[in-house]
Parts: C-alpha cells; structure tokens; sequence
C-alpha cells in the first residue's frame, strides 16, 4: 500500500513541475518585472536591517540573500530577449556574489573577497543589459552601470574605506531607481514580447540547417 501511495506521489511530482514551468513561462513580463521589485525590495530592507540591528544580522543577511536569488532567476528570465549570453554572465556573478556573503555570514568564506565586487560587476552587465533594451529606459541602464563601478571600490579595500560612506550612494541611487520603476511600472509589455519574438527568430534562424536557411535565389541557382 505504501509502495502504491509513493508511486501515485511520483506521477502527481512529475505531472505538476511542468505545468509549475508552463505557468512561470506564461506570467506576463509585467508582472515578473514587479515580482523582481517586491522581492528587490525586500533585499534592500532585510539588507539594511543586518547592518542595524547586530543581534538579528545573520538572519536578515540570509534572507537577504535568498531574496536576490530570485531577483536574479527573474532578471535572467527578463532580459534573455536583449542577449542571452549575458543574461546567464550576469547571473553567474549575482549567484557567486550570494554564496561568498552566505559564506561570510556564517564565517565559512575560503576566498577574503567581499560580495560586493560580485554584485558590481552584476549591476555593470544589467546596466548594459537595460540600456540595450527597449522595454525599460535607458537613463536606469546608465544608473546601474554607475552603481557598479560604486561597488567595484571593494575591489580594493584600502579604496573603499577611503570612500566610505560615499562609494555606496551610486549603488544605492541606482538600485533604488530600478526597484520603484519596477514596482510601479514594470516593463513595457508589447516593447518585451516583440524583442522576445526577434530574438527568438534570430535563434531559430542560427540552429536551422543550412539548406532550410538560405534564401531562396541561392538555393535555385
């Protein structure tokens, strides 16, 4: 009986992860664009919270992070229409930037880099990322692009406590920018379905075989 009751619980698993994905799939840009916000948002409290309140740092610094998680998996889903490749780069730091803080947190880091660098580096590439895009306006690329280059002082630490406290108002200006644009906002829906759409043609256009795509003058002479 107990055998029949998991393989039953296995069918259901398999059967509701790929309608979990189809529905992610389906969510309107908009509404992920705000997802992103709320949840960017939240980084920036739990954030602050850990550099306030000592007793409750570790806690806040965790969910911290966990947040930006998924700020990063929506903001990978976001602009894979601009270009892909630097999506997933951009992610790749955003994610190594929240292992070494989780790391740091609970003192378990093995390379003395502060996550910072990571997360500037991030904000450089998503900067790009906006700037290049059509559904979100360029003047947030410009910003966020500044904002890494403010978090890229921890690159060198006797830099960034020279600059303290000033080397965070870039990050915090353009960060803060991007989270009340997305919040209120979000994205321009038709701009994004129609940046999906050409660069969805251009890869399909790349993986199709090369007689199907070459015009048709060359394929009749």
């Amino acid at each position: 009986m107990r055998a029949r009751f998991n393989g039953i619980t296995e069918k259901v698993k398999k059967m509701r992860t790929p309608v979990m994905m189809k529905r992610l799939a389906e969510t309107s840009p908009r509404l992920k664009a705000r997802i992103a916000g709320a949840f960017y948002l939240i980084t920036f409290l739990t954030g602050a919270a850990a550099l306030v309140f000592v007793r409750g740092a570790l806690a806040a610094n965790l969910i911290a992070g966990a947040c930006y998680i998924a700020v990063t998996l929506l903001f990978y889903d976001l602009f894979k229409p601009v270009n892909r490749s630097l999506s997933l780069l951009a992610a790749f730091f955003s994610l190594a930037g929240c292992a070494i803080g989780a790391l740091s947190a609970l003192h378990l880091a093995v390379f003395h880099i502060n996550s910072l660098v990571f997360f500037g580096f991030y904000c450089l590439l998503i900067g790009y990322l906006i700037f290049r895009s059509t559904f979100l306006p360029r003047i947030l690329g410009a910003l966020m692009a500044f904002g890494g280059l403010g978090w890229l002082t921890f690159l060198s630490p006797p830099l960034a406590h020279s600059l303290s406290p000033y080397n965070f108002a870039p990050g915090i200006l353009a960060e803060g920018s991007l989270i009340l644009w997305l919040l209120a906002i979000g994205v321009n829906e038709q701009r994004w379905r129609e940046q999906a759409s050409t660069a969805g043609s251009g890869d399909r256009a790349r993986h199709a075989p090369l007689g199907q795509s070459l015009p048709k003058e060359v394929k009749s002479g």
